[in-house]
């Protein structure tokens, strides 16, 4: 039962006294930079989907209108 105790007292000490939280403003600009990013990453996955996407008698992509034409 000691060792508990001790080691709630030290994970409540380091979370106090060690560890840096951000300030509001950095927490803000954080998210931002996070927000900005997913929007990037999601429209470069929604126009791989849309240029090569193949969906049986619906879009099938710029690549199946190339095929398309070819075959």
């Amino acid at each position: 039962m000691v060792k508990i105790r001790t080691y709630i007292r030290e994970v409540v000490s380091e979370l106090f006294e060690k560890v840096t939280w951000p300030t509001w403003s950095e927490l803000q600009n954080s998210a931002f930079v996070v927000l900005i990013a997913s929007a990037i990453v999601s429209v470069l996955v929604w126009l791989m989907d849309f240029t090569f996407g193949i969906n049986v008698g619906g879009w099938k992509g710029v690549l199946g209108f190339i095929y398309q034409f070819i075959g």
